[in-house]
């Protein structure tokens, strides 16, 4: 009888354990807000920076039938400043550089589902070459709801610049778009995710009120505003959906996997770094 029991309690600690592990694992890994971070859409370019249209509708499609709601980087500040409620299940979608196809392949895909998106605008680039938005483009997707925020003058590496150089990109871009879109910009995101503690004190000095870095993971309320999380979708190989299914819902695990592998990897330890899947 004393061993039943015993048996009993021990099969017990083994569910309580899994439990309170299965719960540490949803509180640690699943909360936060997803910043999906995207740049072309198009079937001509084969990078990893490059979706087809397919690719994009297929996941913009499964966002819309799983009851996801877009926001905006205001939408997603405020949550994350002083705890305004959010939209069920909110992600916010990102585009960077502000490339033409955003307005020929995901802006009408974005409609289909009755999304918006938050483009980065490199604005020197906006009108002066083909690959990118033109000011007419972008007023009408921002007419439509699209935000539009900054991504400097010209896509430099802000840690390598100098000051004067750093306060011209964050300054006169700012001004520029805010120009041309008749409404404050407030948001940035960082040239290749580059920053450093000098270039986030001047942000916040151009009168930024919050900066997205490359860094994979979500958004909690504890998350500093200059360095906004995001999550990275790639194209130009195979097996996209897999990747962004996998990304979105275990950003966290794979954010830790990512950082176990960089400290590997720093060690010179490459043989353990190899076994290490990051989609």
């Amino acid at each position: 009888m004393y061993w039943f029991r015993e048996k009993i309690f021990i099969r017990g600690m083994i569910i309580l354990f899994f439990l309170s592990g299965l719960s540490y694992i949803v509180l640690t890994y699943f909360q936060g807000i997803p910043v999906l971070n995207y740049h072309q859409i198009n079937n001509e370019d084969h990078n990893v920076l490059t979706l087809s249209d397919t690719e994009f509708e297929a996941q913009i499609n499964y966002l819309y039938r799983e009851g996801y709601t877009a926001i905006s980087p205001e939408q997603l500040v405020d949550y994350l400043q002083y705890g305004k409620k959010l939209p069920p299940n909110p992600i916010l979608i990102t585009l960077d550089d502000g490339y033409e196809d955003n307005y020929r392949v995901a802006y009408p895909i974005l409609q289909k589902y009755h999304f918006t998106a938050t483009i980065f605008v490199i604005t020197d680039f906006v009108g002066h070459y083909n690959k990118y938005l033109t000011w007419d483009q972008i007023s009408e997707m921002s007419d439509y709801g699209m935000s539009f925020e900054d991504h400097t003058l010209s896509h430099i590496s802000l840690p390598k610049a100098s000051d004067e150089e750093i306060s011209k990109q964050l300054v006169q871009s700012k001004e520029a778009l805010e120009w041309r879109l008749g409404k404050k910009v407030e948001y940035l995101a960082y040239p290749g995710g580059e920053y450093d503690q000098r270039v986030i004190q001047m942000t916040k000095d151009a009168g930024y009120r919050a900066a997205f870095t490359v860094n994979f993971g979500r958004d909690r309320v504890n998350s500093t505003l200059y360095t906004l999380n995001r999550i990275p979708i790639f194209g130009g190989g195979s097996h996209t959906f897999l990747h962004f299914w996998l990304r979105l819902k275990f950003t966290q695990v794979f954010n830790a996997l990512q950082n176990f592998k960089a400290f590997l990897l720093k060690e010179g330890d490459t043989s353990a770094a190899g076994l290490i899947y990051i989609p």
